[in-house]
């Protein structure tokens, strides 16, 4: 993956698709379209899932709350919805079982009335995922709740509805997508921006793409553009016709990280009820407590930030259950942007209600809406129409059947293994929950010096920077700190102190000389502490 090779191929070679975007979506069409046979490029103006993709909620899931909608409205589009990402929830952790689990989610219940109300609506939940269903829903005794979930306001409890969804690490999911395409045969490339679009006889015939780290312009020639930079399409969209109206609209989601006292390691708390009517979700995460919600309106920057008054919103809906838990207590903050689509009508290619295909005029292919969850439907969805619009020559797909690097080969106790080699349990733990078969790898970079853990209170070792960089295209500490171990989502202190270590590391492993890595430690620390 030498990044001047990478560079030459871009600019020699011609391509059958060229995704311009490296999130979950455009990761996915990347996978889609390499593995069937498509000669496939990718590039990403940032680093990879450095946007949206990895500041979701960390759930795979279908969506309790479509459903509520669906039945409401008996909305069979969004039923049709549900069932889709139940679907794709399977796939997605049977395909990175080390990087997904089953995870329990309780609803406490305060009103009698309630257990019918929620136990049949989850259980039509159950329904929908048919033969990928998980553990079915089932109704939790006040004793049973307070079991499972110790710290829930026991004043007033009449028990819980318990249901299974996916949790996963988003960030880490997105990179090793991008590595199995590149795996596949496609050319990826990250800190790659498209600075121009291409067009001869008025239809598009490639891009300019301007290397983000050392300055190089090329022009990449493709037969097909696909447009997936999330909230960013519009941008796009514009570069395309600079008349062309909008067709997103932003919506935020707002997360804190709490310690993991906050929640047992096995069970997360939905809460329903809040003060404006949207769903609250207290989750067990990477050893610590992920707080959050979604769907407030939002203007589209590069790296939004989780103000105070949000974090003041979401500690106040976890108080009628969790109790007072002070500002203090929240060790990391961040907010992500959902692209909703605004403008479903013209000149679309409806496919289902929360995603959407638009060609321009030009030729230009827009992915856009949609969830995490269901990235690889929408990919499939792409690659299908751009066979058909362009006459592309393609197999079958085959991404149901990929497993993600580190799924390819991988055993359920290895970290067990791993302990026998000396590590720490909480360490053997992560490494084979975010390596999986790849664990291995890392486990020889720390027996050559690197064994140190990069945050007292933390699993990471300083194997993982070297391993990041020479292996999953990480390029700036960030890259490390935030993608590809989660540290600044979950501890900002530590991140900041782990910088400077993580900057040496990096320098010596990618030449940089020590102006460079100092200006690397500032840049990372600025980012930090205004958003991640």
């Amino acid at each position: 993956m030498e990044r001047a090779h990478l560079l030459d191929r871009l600019a020699s070679e011609t391509f059958d698709i060229l995704v311009i975007g490296g999130g979950a979506s455009g990761a996915g069409v990347a996978l889609e379209a390499a593995s069937r046979g498509l000669k496939t490029a990718l590039v990403e103006r940032y680093d990879f899932s450095e946007g949206t993709s990895s500041r979701s909620t960390k759930l795979i899931h279908g969506g309790v709350r479509y459903l509520e909608i669906a039945i409401k409205t008996l909305d069979r589009v969004q039923l049709n919805l549900v069932r889709d990402a139940l679907h794709e929830r399977a796939i997605m952790l049977k395909n990175a079982p080390h990087l997904s689990r089953p995870l329990w989610l309780l609803t406490p219940l305060y009103r009698f009335w309630e257990a019918p109300y929620y136990y049949t609506g989850l259980k039509i939940y159950d329904l929908l995922a048919g033969k990928a269903r998980l553990q079915p829903a089932q109704y939790i005794s006040v004793k049973g709740t307070l079991e499972r979930f110790p710290l829930v306001n026991p004043e007033g409890l009449k028990g819980a509805v318990a249901y299974q969804d996916g949790q996963f690490d988003d960030a880490r999911f997105n990179v090793e997508l991008a590595l199995t395409a590149a795996q596949q045969g496609a050319v990826v490339l990250n800190y790659a921006e498209v600075t121009g679009l291409l067009k001869q006889n008025g239809q598009l015939s490639g891009v300019v793409v301007k290397d983000g780290l050392g300055g190089r312009e090329i022009e990449v020639a493709a037969r097909v553009v696909v447009n997936t930079t999330g909230p960013f399409s519009d941008a796009i969209r514009r570069m395309d016709d600079p008349h062309t109206p909008p067709l997103l609209k932003a919506s935020s989601g707002i997360h804190i990280v709490l310690d993991k006292k906050y929640s047992p390691p096995d069970t997360g708390l939905l809460i329903p009820k809040t003060e404006d009517g949207r769903v609250v979700f207290v989750l067990p995460w990477q050893g610590g407590t992920l707080v959050g919600t979604t769907d407030e309106p939002a203007q589209v920057v590069d790296h939004p930030k989780a103000t105070e008054e949000e974090i003041g919103y979401v500690l106040r809906q976890v108080k009628p259950y969790l109790g007072e838990i002070p500002r203090a207590s929240v060790r990391a903050s961040w907010s992500g942007l959902r692209p909703l689509v605004s403008r479903p009508e013209a000149d679309t290619a409806r496919l289902a209600r929360d995603h959407l295909i638009q060609k321009s005029a030009s030729g230009l292919l827009t992915l856009t809406g949609g969830k995490w969850t269901t990235y690889r439907k929408m990919a499939l969805d792409l690659v299908n129409y751009a066979i058909r619009q362009f006459g592309l020559q393609a197999g079958p797909s085959r991404t149901e059947q990929i497993p993600l690097l580190g799924g390819q080969g991988f055993e359920p106790e290895g970290a067990k293994k791993l302990e026998q080699l000396g590590f720490p349990p909480d360490v053997a733990e992560h490494l084979h929950r975010a390596y999986g078969a790849r664990a291995q790898a890392v486990a020889q970079i720390a027996a050559e010096g690197y064994q140190a853990r990069l945050a007292v209170e933390w699993p990471y070792l300083e194997a993982e920077v070297i391993y990041a960089a020479r292996h999953e295209m990480a390029y700036t500490p960030l890259d490390v700190l935030a993608r590809r171990t989660r540290l600044a989502f979950l501890d900002t202190l530590a991140a900041l102190a782990a910088t400077p270590r993580v900057a040496e590391l990096m320098g010596q492993e990618l030449g940089w000389d020590s102006e460079r890595v100092g200006l690397e430690q500032e840049k990372a620390r600025t980012q930090i502490l205004n958003a991640i």
